[in-house]
Parts: structure tokens; sequence; C-alpha cells
């Protein structure tokens, strides 16, 4: 016997039952995935899908070569052919839009597009951290004014409520203004963690001059005096960013969604500009970021197109499934309408007509296979979790009839002609609670 080979560390399999360090089903899964779907067509927003791998420049050149997530994290390669390096996707944004600048999709007017799929970065794996992970993003292209950022976050708000965790999640919003409010913020930033030097850790002091926004967001306990004392972005935001900032403050306010202005929010990568979002929950211990987004209006420009406003988001599918899993709503449809057994000559040919005659009018069907006892065939119905058991034994086969069961008891068994046995079953599951 061969020796086993187990799966990538950090890279989890999906599996029909849950794993003993990771409890994410694959039923769930599709359920959240059709529930997405269906979300995403509400407010019109199209799929689009793009490959696992990327040219690396690609990430260098959006997220930013300082960052953590190019710097550190990324698995990359060289391929064999042409020394090309090559990249797997840590995030979708960049993806999305190398696609939509490589096919002009903005010649006709603005874009709202979404994606779901892998993402690989390489981290210590925990709980709702992984090295390979799962984001839905959403991207609005094309579009300059607060009102996309208002609905983008409106979007999310919505979700939540529909998964049943909305009072667990909770809305932290800030304002990174344009280059040059930023840059000046910068200069100012970098003088005085210079004043403060001798107290930073290691990583604050590399990041002083790559990316001292990122100091801001620093969880060391012993830096957060200095931090909150820190020259702030919006007091170098101008009028225009400014008055921006409040409209779409007013525009949430409208929409009944709440927030908490948190001047230290700079996220992780470059790109953003204006408007960032994160929405946090205090459910899953250290993971407390479920989704983040915001405004990005230089990063088409970036990569080869024309200058466009863009704001988009991404959530963790972990991370929000576990939330889910734990205190939301998410209905899965795992188990089959009807569980067909069937026993004697003759039995496994008129159980698969029937089957077919069942599914054609939408419903669920397990068929048994094999040649146990019509007992051991029960006690296998009874465990799928199916609603109804259809059964043709040796007594059926003889009258042209089928014996169909209610398993929770509630309208008993009853023999029929198999020609009515269609018929009943669409009834039984649309007037009895299974729809």
């Amino acid at each position: 016997m061969g020796q086993k080979i187990q799966a990538v560390k950090g890279m989890n399999d999906l599996l029909p039952v849950a794993q003993k360090d990771f409890k994410l089903t694959a039923d769930i899964w599709q359920a959240f995935e059709d529930a997405i779907t269906a979300w995403a067509r509400r407010f019109a927003y199209r799929q689009i899908r793009t490959p696992i791998v990327e040219q690396t420049g690609l990430f260098v050149r959006s997220i930013g070569e300082e960052t953590d997530v190019v710097g550190k994290e990324m698995y990359t390669f060289s391929d064999s052919n042409d020394a090309l390096s090559l990249s797997l996707r840590p995030e979708g944004t960049a993806s999305c839009l190398r696609a939509v600048v490589e096919h002009n999709l903005l010649y006709n007017g603005p874009q709202k597009l979404w994606y779901m799929g892998p993402m690989f970065r390489r981290e210590r794996p925990q709980k709702g951290r992984y090295r390979q992970f799962h984001q839905v993003g959403v991207e609005a292209l094309g579009f300059d004014s607060v009102d996309a950022d208002a609905e983008v976050i409106a979007m999310c708000a919505d979700l939540w409520q529909q998964l049943g965790i909305g009072e667990h999640l909770a809305l932290e919003l800030n304002c990174l203004g344009n280059r040059e409010e930023r840059a000046a913020h910068r200069a100012a930033l970098v003088v005085y963690l210079q004043q403060n030097e001798a107290i930073l850790d290691d990583d604050s002091r590399r990041r002083m001059h790559t990316n001292p926004l990122r100091v801001l967001d620093t969880k060391n306990p012993v830096l957060q005096d200095m931090v909150n004392a820190a020259p702030k972005l919006i007091d170098y935001l101008g009028e225009t960013s400014q008055s921006n900032y409040t409209e779409l403050k007013s525009l949430l306010a409208a929409l009944d969604i709440e927030y908490t202005e948190n001047p230290r929010l700079v996220r992780g990568l470059d790109y953003y500009n204006h408007t960032v979002f994160e929405w946090t929950t205090d459910k899953l211990g250290a993971q407390a970021t479920v989704c983040g987004g915001g405004r990005y209006d230089g990063l088409v420009e970036e990569l080869g197109g024309k200058s466009t406003g863009c704001v988009g988001f991404a959530m963790g599918v972990e991370r929000l499934l576990l939330l889910v899993q734990e205190y939301g709503c998410l209905k899965s449809e795992a188990a089959p309408d009807v569980y067909l057994m069937r026993q004697g000559n003759g039995s496994t040919a008129v159980a698969m007509q029937l089957s077919e005659q069942l599914r054609r009018v939408g419903l669920s069907v397990y068929q048994h296979c094999g040649t146990q006892s019509l007992k051991a065939q029960m006690k296998k119905a009874d465990a799928s979790g199916a609603r109804f058991a259809a059964i043709i034994g040796d007594d059926e086969l003889t009258n042209n009839t089928i014996t169909l069961k209610d398993l929770t008891g509630q309208l008993g068994q009853h023999t029929m002609p198999q020609s009515d046995a269609v018929h009943l079953l669409q009834q039984w599951k649309t007037t009895n609670g299974c729809e």
C-alpha cells in the first residue's frame, strides 16, 4: 500500500460532511453560492471569471511592491518555457481590472461586475485564515460619484440581513483623500514616526518609509498611544474630499446604515483612495474583518486604461460562512426529496423510469443501488434526510402500484397506481412545508 498524500497545509478539502478542523461543508457552500448569485442579480451586477494565475507584474503594479501581500505572501514561480514570472492571484480586483482593460469593457460605458473564486496567500493558517481562501468581490467601474460608494456598502448590508448576521457585523468608515492629500499627510506622518522611532517595533520601522499608513494599522498594544496621537489624514483633506465624504455619510444615514468613523482605517493595499470601509465582527476571534473595500480611481489607468472612477469590495467566504453557520440562517438543500427503494425482478427498470419522471418535475431523487433488503434500504432512507420514501417491492410490481411514505410521519403511508405517484409527491412537497 502506498503512503498517503495529504493536502497542502492551509488548503482545505470541501467535503459533504464537516471535518474535525474545518467545519464548512460543500452543501452550505453551495447554498451560499446560490444566495450570492441571486443577490448580485438583484443589484444588476454581472459575473466575471478570471484566471487563477496572472503575471506577477500585475500585482506588483496594482497592490504595491512594498505591501506585505506582494513582499511576503504571494506564491510566485517562473514559467519554464519563457521565464515569465507568474503568481497565484492573492486577491481579485487586480485580475478583474486587468481583464476589463485588456478587453476594453468600458468602451460602451460603466460596468457593474462581481466574481467569486479561490485566492492564495502564504500566511500562517488559523481559524478563518487559510493559504487557499475564497472571496466574493464586487466592482463598480466607471462611476465617479459617491452614490456608487453608498450602493456597494448598501449591498453588503442587504446581504448581511439576508444571511441573518446583520446584528453581528459593524461598519467602519474612513476617507483617504486624493493623491496629493495623501502625500501631504504621508510626509507629516513620516516626520512624526521618525520622532518616535525609538519605540517602534521592527515591522513599523520597516514600514515607516515604504508604507507609513500601515503603521497606523498596527495591532501592537505598546504602540497604540503613539498611533492615536499621530497626524490624522482627515485634517489634510481638501474641500472636495471633505464634501464627498460628508455626502457619503448622509446617504448612509438615509439608508439607516450605522457606521463608526475610524481615522486609522487604511486597508492593506496601495490602490485605495477616498472612501475605504470594513465590516468587522467580534465573533471570530482575531479575524475581525469579514469584508473590506473602497474607492480606487487610479487603478485602471495604472493598468493601461483611461482614468476611471471605481469602487468595490471583497468578502472572505470562509470567515463569512463560519459566522453564518454559528449565527445565521442560510438553508442548505442537501437532503433529497425522495428516497426511491426497490426489490424484486424487474424492479430496477421501473425504479429508474420513475426516478426520471420525478426529476423532470423538479424533485430531487436518491435512487438506491444494490440488492439490500427493503428493511436495510429503509434505514438508509431515514439516514439520508429525505422527506419521502418511494417503495417498489414484489407486491407493487405485481399490481403495478407504488407505496409512498412520509418519513416524518405527518402524511402516513399510501399505496396507489404508479401513474399517480408523481402528482401526489409534487402535491405533498408543495403543500406541507417543503417549499
